[in-house]
C-alpha cells in the first residue's frame, strides 16, 4: 500500500487516509442520468451504440429529422429529456464538467448527460415534469458528472484505522474531498 495522504491519532487509534487504488466506477451505480461521450482516445461514461452526437440527439427527440444542425437537434432533444453538454479538459490528465473550460486548445465538448422525461416520471412518480423538477434533475445530473469526474481524476479514497499496529477497521470507495465523508467516517470509528 502506498504512503497515506493523511495520518492522525485519536483515542489511541491511528487513522490513515489513502488514495483508493481500485475504485468502482460510479457509472456502475444506480444513476438517473446517462453519460454519452465520443472521444478518439478515451472510453468515457456509459456504454452506447450511437455513432455520433447527432444520432444520440435524434434518438432523444427527433428521430425523423436527418437534416437538422446539431443546435436544432439539441433543442428538440430538450423537449424529451433533461440534457446537458459534457466538456473534457485533456492536459496532463483529464477532467470533465457540464460548464466548459477556458482553454480552447485542450478542451471541448465531448458528449451529453441526460435523463429522459419518461425516466424522470418513473423516478419521481409524477405524470408531468415541471420546470422546477427539470431544474432539480439538471442539478442531479451535474452531481453525477462531478462524481464521475472524481473517478477519472483519481479523487477516490479509503481509510484504515489501527490500534497497537493492528487494523481494526477499513473502508474504501469515498469520492470527492477526503476531508469530507472519508475522514469523518474514520473518526466516527474511534469516537
Amino acid at each position: 500500500m502506498d504512503n497515506p495522504i493523511h495520518e492522525e491519532t485519536q483515542n489511541d487509534h491511528v487513522i490513515k487516509i489513502f488514495h483508493d487504488p481500485d475504485p468502482e466506477s460510479p457509472r456502475e451505480w444506480d444513476n438517473l442520468g446517462t453519460i454519452t461521450c465520443w472521444h478518439r482516445r478515451y472510453r468515457l461514461g456509459d456504454k452506447h451504440d450511437f455513432e455520433d452526437p447527432q444520432e444520440c440527439l435524434r434518438s432523444l427527440g427527433c428521430a425523423d429529422e436527418t437534416d437538422l444542425e446539431l443546435n436544432a437537434l439539441f433543442e428538440r432533444a430538450t423537449r424529451q429529456a433533461v440534457i446537458l453538454p459534457l466538456y473534457l479538459y485533456d492536459h496532463s490528465g483529464i477532467t470533465m464538467n457540464t460548464t466548459g473550460f477556458h482553454c480552447p486548445w485542450d478542451s471541448g465538448q465531448v458528449g451529453y448527460t441526460y435523463a429522459t422525461l419518461e425516466d424522470v416520471r418513473k423516478e419521481y412518480s409524477v405524470q408531468r415534469v415541471s420546470a422546477q423538477l427539470r431544474a432539480r434533475v439538471a442539478k442531479l445530473l451535474v452531481q453525477e458528472v462531478a462524481r464521475f469526474d472524481d473517478f477519472i481524476t483519481g479523487n477516490c479514497y479509503g481509510y484504515v484505522v489501527s490500534k497497537d499496529e493492528e487494523q481494526v477497521d477499513a473502508c474504501w470507495g469515498y469520492f470527492g474531498d477526503y476531508e469530507g465523508h472519508c475522514l469523518v467516517e474514520a473518526r466516527a470509528c474511534v469516537s
